[in-house]
């Protein structure tokens, strides 16, 4: 028999929690995906308490209509204190969707930054659509790639393209030590010639196609205009990249390029950046 309660509290999670997590979602993804792996959690231990009250048998003397609807409410007042203490499963839920999704799931490390100086990590898989967040940062860094291309040629779908994919739409920037912006959208790593600050963040690199840890340094700048002026500059003045401009703005043929010029070791990156810019042209 379908307890007259479960299936109410059920309705009222819908109707009323989710307009809720859909708002918080478009201004707080990570927040979101752990609110809504906390829910989850919940109704799972109250259908684990409900299956096992129904193996349990009830044709006792004391067994009727309104006992079973006041258990029904003591395995959901049980159900929801054991969610909020946590029992593993909620986290399990926001670690494995945070890495499908790209998010950010409260470790500090930078897992998608990459350099043009160096063999480089990889770019996180590209973000789960979304238009809020896409369209923001499109709006706030498009005069940025605009000025940077008027003076370099660089096309700005291939700026905008890369910065969103290293930087998962602005939501996983590298910070310094201290906390402040470095502005470095593109991952360019520190090395030997750059003489202006540095942020040392955890990074994914790829050797032999094995994805491994370590702590790289890269370049710090004072805006989001000197970063674009210097991506923007070493994509035109460096003759490893010279092939990047002669694609005509094709997404594809300058995401294969900038891969075959080895500005990231990642074997899946020119892939990644082409979906990027057309989810990019989507947005915009």
């Amino acid at each position: 028999m379908v307890n007259r309660l479960d299936a109410s509290a059920t309705l009222v999670l819908d109707t009323q929690s989710l307009e809720q997590l859909r708002a918080q979602a478009r201004h707080s993804p990570d927040q979101a995906l752990k609110a809504a792996a906390q829910q989850f959690e919940s109704i799972f231990l109250n259908m684990m308490l409900k299956s096992m009250r129904d193996a349990t048998p009830q044709d006792g003397m004391f067994d009727s209509e309104q006992t079973r609807m006041f258990t029904g409410m003591l395995d959901q007042q049980l159900a929801q204190s054991m969610s909020s203490r946590g029992v593993g499963l909620a986290d399990v839920m926001v670690k494995q969707l945070g890495r499908s999704t790209g998010g950010q799931t409260g470790s500090e490390e930078r897992p998608s930054q990459s350099s043009a100086l160096s063999p480089l990590p990889s770019a996180a898989s590209p973000t789960a659509h979304n238009d809020n967040v896409q369209h923001d940062f499109i709006n706030r860094m498009l005069p940025y790639a605009t000025q940077a291309s008027r003076a370099s040629g660089v096309p700005p779908q291939l700026m905008l393209g890369q910065a969103a994919l290293e930087s998962g739409w602005g939501r996983r920037e590298i910070h310094m030590a201290d906390g402040s912006n470095s502005y470095n959208l593109f991952g360019i790593k520190a090395g030997a010639g750059w003489n202006g600050k540095v942020a040392e963040v955890m990074t994914t690199e790829y050797e032999n196609g094995v994805a491994h840890k370590q702590v790289e340094k890269f370049r710090a700048y004072s805006s989001y205009t000197e970063a674009f002026q210097d991506y923007a500059n070493m994509i035109s003045n460096n003759a490893r990249y010279a092939d990047v401009l002669q694609q005509g703005g094709d997404a594809t043929g300058m995401a294969q390029a900038i891969q075959k010029a080895g500005y990231a070791t990642d074997p899946e990156y020119a892939g990644k950046l082409a979906q990027v810019i057309g989810q990019m042209n989507l947005a915009g």
